[in-house]
């Protein structure tokens, strides 16, 4: 994978900067993005770039023009894109009828909407190589649904429907797109809603933690290095006959 060039959204953290440091020791150059300032993620860039090329482009995910400048700043940065992992959301959680709209509006654009923003610009250059890789991030609300999470759960399963249809229109043209389905993985976010959790309910952490994997039956998170590998094989040339496929990684979740 020496050379290629990699943008993965929603990456200054949590899966997606496994993500990123995984294609970046494989040898990709690597696009970060993230809503932080440049100044934000300076540290961060400094240490990876010791040993890696990578950059960063700051994007509002609910903005369509702002995402295609983010497109444009990489094939700018690097000249292409050849692995395209869309990553970026945010979750909310709440009853439907008191659900907040404008909650609804951002996790339907920044889960689902970006991801068709993102694939739309970089089809073309992918296209014109006959080469690209797209793998998108969706969760195993993808594939069930959970009470009070109707915008998550409907933006990820509209991110499984446009895999598919992506994998179908570009199956001849070089081109992969697979989704990747995690159950509960260990990141910053999650760690945040185990210890609210346990503040709303009085209880504590370890509780919480019981309450979160009782649907997994290993009984642990999954490690968000678990996902980077996975999309490093879905964007390796041992991947090329995978497309369109919808993999969960959920620690026997989806078995029962």
């Amino acid at each position: 994978m020496k050379n290629k060039v990699a943008l993965v959204t929603g990456s200054t953290s949590g899966i997606g900067l496994a993500i990123a440091k995984s294609l970046a020791e494989k040898g990709c150059r690597v696009m970060l993005n993230g809503s932080r300032e440049a100044s934000k993620v300076e540290s961060l860039l400094t240490e990876l770039n010791r040993d890696h090329d990578v950059a960063y482009q700051r994007a509002n995910m609910m903005d369509p023009e702002a995402i295609l400048r983010m497109v444009k700043a990489c094939e700018a940065t690097f000249g292409k894109i050849d692995i395209l992992v869309n990553n970026a959301g945010i979750q909310h959680v709440a009853p439907i009828e008191e659900f907040p709209l404008e909650k609804w509006d951002a996790i339907i654009a920044i889960n689902l909407s970006a991801a068709f923003h993102t694939i739309r610009a970089a089809l073309p250059g992918m296209k014109e190589k006959k080469w690209g890789r797209i793998v998108n991030i969706a969760s195993i609300h993808g594939m069930i649904a959970s009470p009070f999470k109707a915008a998550y759960v409907s933006a990820k399963h509209g991110m499984v429907g446009l895999t598919r249809v992506v994998a179908l229109e570009t199956a001849k043209a070089g081109i992969t797109c697979n989704v990747i389905c995690p159950g509960y993985v260990m990141t910053p976010l999650v760690e945040n809603q185990i210890a609210d959790q346990a503040k709303a309910h009085g209880i504590d952490r370890k509780a919480v933690y019981e309450m979160f994997l009782k649907d997994q039956p290993t009984g642990r998170f999954v490690d968000p290095s678990e996902i980077a590998d996975l999309v490093t094989f879905l964007s390796s040339d041992a991947a090329a006959s995978i497309t369109g496929t919808i993999l969960p990684v959920d620690g026997g979740w989806t078995a029962k």
